[in-house]
């Protein structure tokens, strides 16, 4: 998938961030039943069968470039694929959605600050500005302190596992732009396959120690179809259309569009049902303001160039 337009990106970025919305609401049951670190071996079992598929059918020599890039593909991997899903996941249990939707709407920042400190590439006060909007939209949306909710222990680790977890997807997508030749779908599943291994030894060492239980059939067969459409849409569909916008625009616009993963939440459970409330309306157009801050590139004014004074030749 490639994104030649920068609407056709942003497009791309928002479909992303939609399914990723559908994948909190789907994913967290599951969560009750299959440990984080199964669903996650799981969940990037069957993309990556997929992905694997797909790359070596439209893409360009891309065992060539896995072999070239094993190491860094490996590492950006397991940043975006395990640490991120086992540490976001692992925090949603022990603490509350909406604290989890505040703490993902910290990866821009945590994206432009990166850029700036390691790159030397300081943001245009434009991103700033948009970044605030959006993630004062996500915390007016989120309200986590809003429902009485009592911040213990628990609460705190869960919430700063979550925390840490975004930061293996901002360096997953930094890692984008050390790979210029690699098309989107190459990005997504060349890391997916490099990381796979690793993923299933590591689950495998824990289920081993005692340290999360393995699912029994009874269990995997009934969350089939839950876990087929994570696989498709949210892993898969999504991972592509969110790397094709990264590289069309950027990683620090690609990771403020994460704000609209819980703004996107909203929409599904109010086509399940659920209305709005009037802070969540208020916290989404918010988000929507700090989006079009930051994707609005005004026109430059075309300054005429001055025309080359002509020599006049004196006569006698």
């Amino acid at each position: 998938m490639t994104t030649t337009t920068r609407p056709a990106a942003i497009a791309a970025l928002l479909f992303a961030t939609t399914a990723w919305g559908s994948l909190f609401l789907i994913g967290k049951p599951i969560t009750a039943q299959l440990d984080p670190a199964w669903f996650t071996l799981v969940r990037y079992t069957l993309a990556t069968a997929v992905l694997a598929a797909l790359v070596q059918r439209f893409g360009d020599a891309p065992w060539l470039k896995l072999r070239r890039h094993a190491f860094r593909h490996t590492l950006v991997g397991l940043a975006g694929y395990g640490l991120f899903s086992l540490l976001v996941f692992h925090g949603l249990k022990l603490s509350l959605p909406s604290h989890g939707s505040v703490l993902m709407a910290t990866m821009p920042f945590t994206t432009l600050g990166l850029r700036w400190a390691l790159d030397g590439h300081k943001p245009p006060l434009r991103a700033l500005l948009g970044a605030a909007l959006a993630l004062a939209g996500v915390a007016t949306v989120a309200h986590p302190l809003g429902h009485g909710g009592e911040l213990n222990a628990h609460v705190l680790l869960g919430d700063a596992l979550t925390l840490a977890g975004t930061l293996g997807w901002v360096f997953y997508t930094r890692g984008a732009a050390k790979v210029p030749d690699h098309s989107p779908l190459e990005y997504t599943a060349l890391t997916a396959v490099a990381a796979l291994p690793w993923l299933a030894l590591g689950t495998g060492l824990a289920t081993a120690a005692g340290w999360v239980d393995a699912p029994t059939p009874e269990v995997l067969a009934g969350l089939a179809p839950s876990l087929v459409y994570i696989a498709l849409l949210p892993t898969v569909a999504a991972a592509l259309a969110f790397n094709a916008g990264v590289k069309r625009l950027g990683a620090p616009m690609g990771t403020l569009f994460l704000n609209m993963v819980p703004v996107s939440v909203i929409a599904v459970r109010a086509v399940m049902g659920h209305a709005p409330q009037a802070s969540e309306i208020a916290g989404a157009a918010l988000v929507g303001l700090g989006l079009a801050l930051t994707v609005w590139t005004p026109k430059s004014r075309s300054v005429a160039a001055p025309r080359p004074a002509t020599s006049r030749r004196c006569t006698a």
